[in-house]
């Protein structure tokens, strides 16, 4: 099996690496690519939904961005601790109606000894927002990597 660094236990500047490259992964809209994060029998509840394993995650993730248009996130550490990692997030995305959306959530992961995540819990709140009112647009500047992004 092939490592997928960083990997457990976390120091926080090993999470934030994680973290990044989730975010990284995810603003690629690649369901293939974001699944490679996972081991084989991955466990997620994303909001309502409960799902194992790799295949049933990039079916899961080719839905959500067939729904969840010009989908741009990000992610900031929340906390860790050996093979898990808090994390809080918001994106932003459209509905096929043009309705642009903001989602705030929570995740919790844990990882195996390779640095595949082998547990994800997504909690998941949307609000309707304005184009006027959107703050996320596409991946993370460089510059901008390491910022907490504001909750409003």
């Amino acid at each position: 099996m092939t490592d997928r660094p960083p990997l457990p236990p976390f120091t926080r500047e090993s999470a934030r690496q994680k973290v990044q490259a989730a975010e990284d992964a995810w603003n690629t809209r690649d369901p293939h690519r974001v699944s490679l994060a996972y081991s084989e029998d991955s466990v997620w509840r994303n909001r309502d939904t409960f799902v194992t394993g790799r295949a049933a995650i990039v079916e899961l993730l080719t839905a959500k961005w067939e729904r969840e248009q010009e989908y741009a996130l990000r992610k900031d550490l929340w906390a860790f601790d050996g093979n898990r990692i808090a994390v809080r997030f918001q994106y932003e995305s459209r509905d096929a109606d043009g309705q642009w959306w903001r989602s705030y959530g929570n995740e919790l992961w844990e990882f195996d000894e390779h640095g595949l995540m082998t547990r994800r819990e997504a909690s998941i709140n949307d609000v309707p927002i304005e184009d006027s009112q959107r703050r996320i647009r596409g991946p993370r500047a460089e510059a901008e990597r390491g910022r907490s992004f504001p909750v409003e």
